[in-house]
């Protein structure tokens, strides 16, 4: 599954309901974000590696496909994955095997991966960012997620929301129950950039 939309759109949430809403809700779900991964821990950090593989490596270790394996791999901000690292990503969803650092055996596994961006792939693709026959394997099932200022109506929705999720249980006298309608016509003229 490909999750697109800008920041700040809900694309983690978006990720929650489809595995919520799953046969592997039970299953793990293990949550990679991919700009916070240094490129040259990015391969041991997501296959794992065998003790002595490199330096400091004092144990064999499992990766994110491993702690994720019978259930669900989200790879936040896919995009931010090297070149030479989406070869290797592309190999494992073609193969359902992955082949730690320092290591020849294939190890199988079973994970089901859901890849979200803020930015636009295929225009990566073109400038030879981002591989496309990577993009094509994790676009089977597409959702693009629209910013807040083209989905307004959801305003209102979202307002009733909070107000419930912060009102609950707060005994205090100063409880809010309504939003002024003129306060709600400003948020939903709002740009939200």
């Amino acid at each position: 599954v490909l999750i697109s939309g800008e920041s700040g759109t809900g694309k983690e949430l978006v990720a929650q309901l489809i595995v919520e809403g799953s046969k592997r809700k039970e299953c793990k779900y293990i949550q990679v974000n991919c700009a916070a991964i240094p490129e040259n821990l990015m391969e041991s950090t997501m296959f794992g590696y065998m003790k002595g593989a490199f330096t400091g490596a004092l144990k064999t270790t499992e990766g994110m496909f491993h702690e994720a394996d019978g259930g669900t791999l989200l790879l936040d901000e896919i995009s931010e994955i090297p070149v030479t690292m989406q070869a290797k990503l592309l190999r494992v969803l073609q193969e359902n095997q992955i082949i730690r650092v320092g290591n020849n055996k294939h190890e199988n596994i079973d994970v089901r991966i859901i890849a979200t961006s803020n930015r636009n792939l295929p225009e990566l693709i073109k400038d030879g960012n981002f591989r496309e026959d990577l993009y094509y394997r994790l676009n089977v099932v597409k959702a693009v997620i629209p910013p807040l200022r083209d989905r307004s109506e959801d305003i209102p929705l979202l307002i009733r929301h909070f107000i419930d999720k912060y009102t609950k249980g707060n005994l205090s006298s100063g409880n809010v129950s309504e939003i002024h309608p003129e306060a709600v016509k400003i948020l939903c003229d709002y740009q939200w950039k």
